[in-house]
């Protein structure tokens, strides 16, 4: 059997990238993200370059549900190879809109979920010495944003991958994380800010990079486990 990878926010941007850069490499891709016709869509283009998807529907705010959809993974395809986490939490709120409830409605997404789905694949990935948890998230989670104050519970979900990168890197997995300080295209947020450039509203500065390579990079990352961490554009904390 084939090795397989889990896309978890199988999106338009990065999220298809990465399924498209994992088939290429042989593995059978399973697909999860809210809505259905989108992922059928990415899944008939990957049958297309020969690969095997499947595809689950599964709201990741909701934590307690991970149980079951981790049993329609292993049916599909036993246990996977990797994990790519590139769920979106939702965290552009001004900082001082912040509240104790927002905050909270964050860290499903942005932690509970993806702590959850850890501990259903990682004890195979243990007993094997095998496997990666690839995580793919904004700036914010490396600084602190004004507008983007959400991003405390992306800095809560980084210092959770660098502790597990530290727990089992020695038995043969990979954990990596891949912070973004650049505007993705294809992706909703570009489109938006490419309507606010024609319109002449005023547009933050920053530069742009095609998910291919993001997705790239992530497989390089996977590939050679030498980096647990890595930020585009490079030094991207430094700032």
């Amino acid at each position: 059997m084939p090795p397989s990878i889990v896309v978890l926010g199988a999106g338009p941007g990065l999220g298809r990238s990465v399924a498209r850069r994992y088939a290429r490499s042989g593995y059978t891709v399973v697909l999860v993200a809210r809505r259905q016709a989108p992922l059928k869509e990415l899944a008939a283009d990957l049958a297309g370059i020969g690969a095997t998807a499947h595809v689950f529907t599964a709201d990741l705010s909701d934590t307690d549900a991970v149980p079951q959809l981790a049993g329609q993974i292993r049916g599909a395809v036993g246990e996977p190879a990797a994990l790519y986490y590139g769920v979106s939490a939702g965290g552009f709120i001004p900082v001082a809109a912040l509240t104790p409830e927002r905050a909270q409605a964050l860290m499903p997404l942005a932690l509970y979920s993806l702590l959850a789905l850890v501990r259903e694949f990682l004890p195979a990935m243990l007993e094997r010495g095998d496997g990666a948890i690839l995580s793919a998230q904004g700036a914010s989670a490396v600084r602190g944003m004004p507008h983007i104050s959400g991003g405390f519970a992306l800095a809560a979900q980084r210092n959770y991958l660098q502790s597990l990168h530290a727990a089992v890197a020695a038995q043969g997995v990979y954990v990596g994380g891949l912070y973004i300080g650049a505007a993705i295209k294809h992706t909703p947020f570009y489109e938006r800010r490419e309507a606010d450039k024609a319109a002449g509203t005023s547009v933050t500065d920053m530069p742009e990079v095609d998910p291919d390579d993001l997705a790239d990079l992530l497989w390089s990352m996977h590939s050679t486990k030498s980096q647990p961490e890595v930020t585009y554009p490079a030094g991207l904390s430094d700032h």
